[in-house]
Order: C-alpha cells, then sequence, then structure tokens
C-alpha cells in the first residue's frame, strides 16, 4: 500500500463480545493505523502504530478500552504479525483482550485499560471496517507500506498460533497462508497473495480502495525486499513515502542508505529519478552509516567508503573513477549492478549500459567491502542544495518505480523480482531469497 486505505459496510455480526483480527505489517514509519472499526467518533475501535502498538476503542464518547504496549515496533526492514484476539464474555479481567506480536503475547503495557465482562468492541459492531487507517473524526493515519494476509474473525477469540508458527531451524515466526478458522459473518480474508481486496474467506466480504494508491509489491513476509532505510537518513533532508521506495529531496545535503547489505554474490536493482538533469543527486553503493558532511561516495578521509553516479555524468569513489555518463532529464531510469564476489560495479541508463558493456565486461573496480566500515556494501541515494522538488524512486524488485508500474518487464533475476530492464545473467533482486541463493 502506498498512502491509501480500505474500506467496507459491515453487516450484522455473529458477535459484538468476540472476535479476533491478524495482519502482517511492514512498516515505513512509526504512525500509521493497521485496522479500525467505527459508527462515529464516538463509537470507535483502531489499531495503530506510534512508536508503540496501541488500541483504543470508545462507546458512547467514554474510552470502553485501550492498551500501549512497552514494546517499540521500529525495524523498517522487518514484517510483524500482529494477533489481537477479544472474548469479553470471560471473568477474567487479563482474558479479554489479548495482543500478540511475532507469535509472543505482549504483557507488558505502560497502559491497560481492559474491556468490562460482556461489553461490545467497536471492530464488529461498528458500520464501516477500515483497514490501513483510522477513524477519529474523519479518515487518518493512512498506511505508508505493506499490509499481507489480512484476517478478521467475527465471534471466535483464535490465538496466534492460528496465523503462525515457530521455525524449527530458524526460530523465527512464520506465516500460515491457510488458518483453519471460522470466519463469521463480517469475517474476512484479504490481501492473500497480492493487491486484491476480494475477500479469500467463505464470505463475500469484499474491501473497495477508499484513498490513495493500491500497489502489489514482491514484498512479502516469506522474502523480505530491501527499501530505503527510514533510520539511517543523513541531516534527514530527505521524506520518504510509497512503502520507503521513494525519496523525495529536500533543500540541502541528504544521504540515504537501504535496509539490506551484502558482502557477497551479484545483485541488480533500477533507479527513476524525476528530473535527473537537475540538482545534485547521485546513486550507489556505501559502507558506512550517513554521516559524513557531504556523503560517503567520494574522498572521506580517503577510505573509498562508496561509489555513485552524478547527474553531472562523473562516477566518485575516492575520486573520480569515470565521466560523460548519461543525463537524460525526466524520467530517466538509472541500472545498477554490483559484483561483490569479482568486486566490480557497473552503471547503465534506460536500458543501456555505460560502463563498458555491462556485467561480463570489465566494469569499475571497487574494494571488498570485507576492509571497510561495516563489512558490507548498502545501496545508497544522496541530494544536495539544489536537489529541492527532484526525487528518486526506487525498484528494488517489486516491479513499481513508486506507484507506477514497470512498462514491460525484463528478464527475471534469478526467479526474483520484477525490473522495468533485463536482469544481467546471475543477478538477482536485494532480497532475503535474493541473499540465500
Amino acid at each position: 500500500m502506498a498512502n491509501t486505505y480500505l474500506s467496507r459496510t459491515q453487516s450484522t455480526g455473529t458477535s459484538d463480545k468476540k472476535g479476533t483480527f491478524s495482519a502482517w505489517i511492514k512498516a515505513s514509519d512509526s504512525n500509521f493505523a493497521i485496522f479500525s472499526g467505527h459508527t462515529d467518533s464516538n463509537n470507535r475501535i483502531a489499531l495503530y502504530l506510534n512508536e508503540t502498538l496501541r488500541v483504543y476503542g470508545a462507546i458512547g464518547g467514554s474510552q470502553s478500552v485501550y492498551f500501549i504496549t512497552n514494546r517499540v515496533i521500529r525495524d523498517y526492514n522487518a514484517w510483524y504479525n500482529i494477533v489481537v484476539a477479544w472474548d469479553t464474555t470471560q471473568g477474567t479481567e487479563a482474558n479479554r483482550f489479548k495482543i500478540y506480536i511475532n507469535g509472543v503475547q505482549e504483557t507488558s503495557f505502560s497502559t491497560s485499560a481492559y474491556p468490562s465482562q460482556n461489553s461490545d468492541i467497536y471492530w464488529n459492531k461498528g458500520t464501516t471496517s477500515i483497514v490501513g487507517a483510522r477513524f477519529i473524526s474523519a479518515v487518518q493515519n493512512q498506511l505508508n507500506g505493506s499490509m499481507s494476509h489480512v484476517h478478521f474473525i467475527d465471534g471466535t477469540a483464535y490465538t496466534a498460533s492460528a496465523f503462525g508458527s515457530t521455525d524449527s531451524t530458524t526460530g523465527e515466526w512464520k506465516i500460515n497462508t491457510s488458518p483453519s478458522v471460522t470466519y463469521g459473518n463480517n469475517g474476512f480474508f484479504i490481501l492473500k497473495d497480492g493487491n486484491s481486496v476480494t475477500d479469500s474467506s467463505t464470505n463475500s466480504n469484499n474491501f473497495t480502495v477508499g484513498g490513495g494508491t493500491l500497489t502489489k509489491t514482491e514484498d512479502n513476509p516469506s522474502n523480505v525486499f530491501c527499501t530505503v532505510n527510514a533510520l539511517d537518513s543523513f541531516y534527514q533532508n530527505t521524506t520518504l513515502s510509497e512503502g520507503n521506495t521513494k525519496i523525495a529531496f529536500n533543500n540541502g545535503w541528504a544521504f540515504n542508505t537501504g535496509t539490506l547489505g551484502f558482502n557477497s554474490g551479484k545483485w541488480y536493482w533500477e533507479v527513476r529519478s524525476n528530473n535527473w538533469s537537475a540538482g545534485n543527486q547521485s546513486y550507489g553503493i556505501t559502507s558506512a552509516v550517513a554521516d559524513a558532511s557531504d556523503d560517503e561516495y567520494y574522498n572521506n578521509s580517503g577510505s573509498g567508503r562508496g561509489y555513485g553516479l552524478y547527474n553531472n555524468g562523473t562516477v566518485y569513489g575516492n575520486g573520480i573513477l569515470g565521466t560523460g555518463y548519461t543525463s537524460s532529464g525526466y524520467g530517466y531510469i538509472g541500472m545498477i549492478a554490483v559484483d561483490a564476489d569479482t568486486n566490480q560495479i557497473w552503471f547503465g541508463a534506460n536500458g543501456s549500459w555505460e560502463t563498458g558493456s555491462g556485467p561480463g565486461s570489465t566494469g569499475i573496480s571497487i574494494v571488498s567491502a570485507s576492509t571497510q566500515d561495516s563489512g558490507f556494501w548498502f545501496p545508497a541515494f544522496s541530494g544536495g542544495i539544489n536537489s529541492a522538488g527532484n526525487d528518486f524512486k526506487i525498484n528494488f524488485g517489486n516491479g513499481y518505480f513508486g506507484t507506477t508500474a514497470i512498462t514491460s518487464a525484463g528478464s527475471n533475476a534469478s526467479g526474483i523480482g520484477i525490473f522495468e530492464y533485463d536482469v544481467p545473467t546471475g543477478y538477482t533482486a536485494l532480497s532475503t531469497k535474493g541473499l540465500n541463493l
């Protein structure tokens, strides 16, 4: 999803006192809503993030339930499974409302106001359900991130084990793609294998797009793709959006890195600029955090921390390594390929390689990642004082530049990722599956 939300009008529910919500989310920032139900501003409930995970509900204008976890959620590279289950018929207060994150029940809260016994919960009682936003006096906090396998269960409180399990090898919480649950009258299962808002449960409780643009992403709980790292942004002179695949430059020096790094393998991604010929823009790789006064591509204490192509047609990497590269103005699509096994990098533009004839020929030599600050290379992007109004939209393999789908897919990248242009043989998308090929 990219700054959008989904909605549907509910019918009479199976139960206003029992239910379960489960979703896999990949956050892009610390403040967005996941799910809510409401009739009006006095009768509502919402599950949302504000650094911590929160649930707030009201009936008749008075608070009915309120939870704030002590645990923070700010790993913007990770998918989280959030499960909320309630059964207000329970005599024991702690059994009336339960929250699970990645299969583990949360028990540490800064605020924990349990619902009264036999009270109604507006997730199901309300007339409207919203996914990817919440309602206060109007719809707000639209999701700028990704969601997958969104379930609502009307009438039964399930534990997290219905929706996932612990991998016996890695110890990680993994998705159950076909949970055995009874959905009830208002229950639904959407965003199952893409951006379909058609209900995949036994019901026909379909949603509609309420605003923004709903896009499909290859990024999913089983294969996490690189995005731009919201926690590593020098000077904070950029604005990230569209699932942290778009960088809008503000007025000042800026430098951002990717969320996934590598020290071996062959990698490919694409960068689209809305105006490559204007401002001070560049993209490439870095081995350092975003902490330089300019960027990490050249002459940082002579360490050669990174390699980047600037929009003046120059490739830097602890000095000038090449000149005369394409500057083609609006709609420029840059191609970048990195071979971390032979320590070479290639840059291309609009379907043609400019460093030699691309991978397979001799590229620009880079030092081994093992000799650098972090021991890994990361995708990197920078802008300068004249970059305001320009942006980068990065296709790490999702098949989109922001919310715009690629024109026609090139050959695949070892079966991982969708790109505009042909991916060189042996190269793949920077994702967890790609890292484990």
